[in-house]
């Protein structure tokens, strides 16, 4: 417990100032813990020694994650570029003779669009206004942890029934509602204190949709440990795991109010 405190303690540190400085300083930050997430999944799956498949991944998703602004295409549009690595990746399964198999090549390409996807979109939140983009990214951030925090204590103390045993066994459904009651309380408390351009109605329903999608998050990276046997999905953060384990919420959180248009 006294390292697992101590890690959250440091990473809370590095953390919090890199998103309040924003800009490059803050892409770069992200890019990094992109390209470790991507390899925790490369990894989870034993194909991590196809080192040029590797390279590959990481130049594909660094392409997902370019900017809308940073006209740096290439020549390609990006979706035309992702294509061309399509071929790539399965031209590659010839190369080595199908040891690194079709199965293999689609389970890349679905973790650089997960990953990709969830990434791309913290950047888009914290690149709005100055202040609107701060203010944004610290109402998903507050949300997602108090909905870690409100399924935790409300699971130990009122938790009975499972929520899902095959996937997450110590997760229950009263920690789950626990969580969603606690992150709508801090979402009201935020909009209080940083008005979003909406009904306080609207901010309640959204904020139950995010702390709802981030509890998703968090079961569908157990389910990808299950499946893979595996504990954590890194050992980055001694008593946390890895990357995956700590932004798994905020890979399905962040995407979703954007497509929703939450933040305009």
């Amino acid at each position: 417990m006294k390292k697992r405190t101590l890690t959250a303690f440091l990473a809370f540190l590095i953390f919090i100032p890199v998103v309040v400085i924003g800009g490059v300083t803050f892409q770069l930050f992200v890019y990094l813990l992109a390209s470790i997430a991507l390899f925790e999944l490369i990894r989870m799956r034993k194909i991590d020694k196809y080192y040029i498949m590797v390279i590959l991944a990481l130049l594909c998703l660094w392409l997902l994650l370019l900017p809308a602004s940073s006209g740096l295409s290439f020549g390609f549009e990006k979706w035309e570029a992702f294509m061309i690595f399509v071929l790539l990746l399965l031209s590659y399964t010839v190369m080595v003779k199908n040891k690194f198999t079709f199965d293999d090549a689609g389970f890349v390409l679905l973790a650089i669009t997960y990953v990709g996807m969830g990434f791309f979109y913290l950047m888009e939140t914290r690149d709005g206004s100055a202040a609107a983009g701060l203010a944004n990214i610290f109402y998903v951030l507050v949300v997602i942890w108090a909905t870690d925090t409100g399924a935790y204590f409300c699971g130990r103390a009122f938790g009975k029934r499972k929520l899902w045993p095959e996937i997450s066994p110590n997760k229950t459904v009263e920690g789950a509602v626990g969580g969603i009651i606690l992150a709508v309380a801090v979402g009201v408390i935020f909009h209080v204190v940083f008005p979003f351009s909406y009904d306080m109605i609207i901010v309640i329903a959204v904020t139950v949709l995010v702390s709802a999608a981030g509890q998703i998050g968090d079961l569908v990276e157990s389910a990808f440990k299950r499946h893979y046997g595996v504990k954590d999905s890194g050992n980055l953060l001694p008593g946390h795991g890895g990357i995956l384990d700590r932004l798994d919420s905020l890979l399905f959180a962040v995407p979703l109010l954007h497509f929703i248009n939450f933040f305009t």
